[in-house]
This record gives structure tokens, sequence and C-alpha cells, in this order.
């Protein structure tokens, strides 16, 4: 049995399979992760655009045929480049830490369009020059929300308690899945009670770029949820390297099941 596939999609993996022939992991908007051989795509002449580009976006013919592990491509229609990508280092490491989330956390075959959408925003979002944190902040909150690992931020993630007005800091813990008390143990970050607030805000859509929070609470914010993320995947990218160096939070002694 074989089903036609039409649609939107971002390519977040290629590999040459031959001199004229490539093989792609494709995100698409509302068929999710389909990885696919593109017979014939690298040839200038034919129907895919001059070749698929790595976090180019396109339309996508592609036929998927059960018991196979790749769909056979027939058809790429180049949509969009993102030009920073190639103008802006910290753009580049961070269009492919995207693609490498996209590809660790979600599933061939399950949908989600919210993610494509955030995907194609960030990518067209990402500066020529200058910081990414923003777009770094919106991409890996969504993308923990899409996956099914939203934090829990407004009470204690293990008790269930509310937290005091006056916390100077707080803990995380990602086999918790949210916030903590801040008590000292190995299975826990320290997080400062700013970079919780400004996460809620990023939670309930009230985070204004507008209002320039500093790039360091928003990069405090980053390296939290980048930690979050490496334990829920149990590994770390080198991408997530490439992005944040060796600032991260060294990890913890509990992962989330």
């Amino acid at each position: 049995m074989s089903t036609r596939l039409s649609d939107q999609a971002v390519c977040i993996r290629h590999w040459d399979f031959s001199e004229t022939s490539q093989t792609v992991s494709l995100f698409l908007r509302d068929h999710g992760l389909v990885r696919g051989l593109a017979k014939g795509s690298k040839q200038a002449k034919g129907r895919f655009s001059g070749g698929i580009g790595l976090l180019s976006r396109g339309h996508v013919q592609a036929i998927v045929k059960s018991g196979r592990d790749l769909a056979t491509i027939t058809e790429w229609d180049l949509l969009e480049l993102y030009p920073a990508l190639s103008r802006n280092l910290a753009s580049h490491y961070a269009g492919l830490y995207f693609a490498d989330l996209i590809q660790h956390l979600f599933s061939e075959a399950d949908p989600h369009p919210d993610m494509f959408d955030c995907l194609t925003k960030s990518l067209a979002a990402l500066p020529d020059s200058g910081s990414v944190e923003n777009r770094l902040l919106a991409f890996q909150w969504t993308a923990l929300v899409e996956a099914g690992f939203r934090p829990v931020l407004d009470h204690d993630a293990q008790t269930g308690e509310t937290f005091p007005d006056d916390a100077k800091s707080l803990g995380f813990s990602a086999g918790a899945g949210g916030t903590v008390v801040d008590d000292g143990r190995g299975d826990r970050w320290r997080v400062r009670t700013e970079t919780i607030v400004l996460l809620r805000r990023v939670a309930d859509g009230s985070h204004d770029e507008a209002a320039h929070p500093s790039d360091q609470a928003v990069g405090r914010a980053n390296l939290l949820l980048a930690a979050y993320l490496r334990a829920i995947m149990d590994r770390e990218p080198a991408t997530m390297r490439a992005v944040f160096g060796k600032k991260l939070p060294a990890t913890t002694t509990a992962r989330r099941n």
C-alpha cells in the first residue's frame, strides 16, 4: 500500500546517495518527519530545483510505501532559503541546533504543525549579525511543549506546593519536570527566580522582546532549557555545544524517565 504526500517541508538532514541523488530527512508541516530518497535531485534540470539544500523550505511530493524505510521523493519545489545561515556564524549554529532538536525529539510520521511554523518563523528571524538568544528561547520552549515536556514553573513539580514570594532562587529538576525547592541536592540545578519569571512570561505569551530583557537574562533561560532538553534526549548534540559552548550546567544525578 502506498500513500502520496504533498506538503510544505524543511530539510533537516541530507546525504549524498550517488553523484546525482540524495537521501534526506524532511520535516513536513502536516505529516511530520519523513526520510526519503530523491533520485536525480542533484541534476541541474529536473523536478528538484537543483537539489534539496539543508534547512531550505520547499514543497515536496513523495510516495510512502508501507514496509519501506525510505519514501520516494518525486518532486521538490524550492520556496525559501534563509540567508542569515550563511552570513552569521551564530545563526548558522542555531539553525543546525533547531534541526537536531527536531530530529531527536519527534518521531517519523508524527505531525506537529505548530512546531513546523515555529521552525520556519525562527529560521526567517535569525539575524545577519548579532545575538540569536531570543530566537533560541522561543524555539526551545516550543520544542519542549510540542514534545510533551512543558516544564512546571508555577509550583513545586514534586510536592505541588507554591513557592514563597521572596525566594531568591529555586531549583529545577529534570527528573521532576520543573521547578522544585532549592535545597542543594544533586538532582537539581539552582536557578535565579528572575529566570523562572522570564520563562513564565514565555509560557503565557507575555514575553515581549520590545521590553528588552537583557541578553544575560535570556541567556540564562536558554541554558536552563538546553540542559533540560539534554536530560530528556539523554544526549548532548554537537550543535548544542556549538551554540552554548562550555556554559551548559553540569548534568544532574537524576534524569527524566
